[in-house]
């Protein structure tokens, strides 16, 4: 089931035609603290493919440092392979 919700999500957001649309829809579906918190998560993606330390990276983004490794352990899983 929870599977279906974030298929429909993932739909959802490919369905915007314009970045102006798709940052509406998101600021009004997350919480101010998601928006302060996913965002974030892209920076550290960012930086651990930089190759700067967990744990300065955790001190700058104001995150644990188990935040951190969650996208360290996703990378090495194949993830984000996109991001630069």
């Amino acid at each position: 089931m929870a599977q279906n919700y974030l298929d429909e999500f993932v739909s959802v957001l490919g369905s915007y035609k314009t970045e102006k649309e798709l940052k509406s829809f998101v600021q009004a579906i997350l919480t101010p603290k998601e928006l302060e918190e996913i965002p974030k998560r892209l920076q550290i993606v960012k930086l651990l493919k930089k190759q700067i330390p967990q744990r300065e990276i955790a001190a700058k983004l104001k995150v644990g440092v188990a935040t951190v490794t969650r996208g360290s352990r996703e990378i090495h899983k194949g993830g984000f392979k996109d991001i630069k």
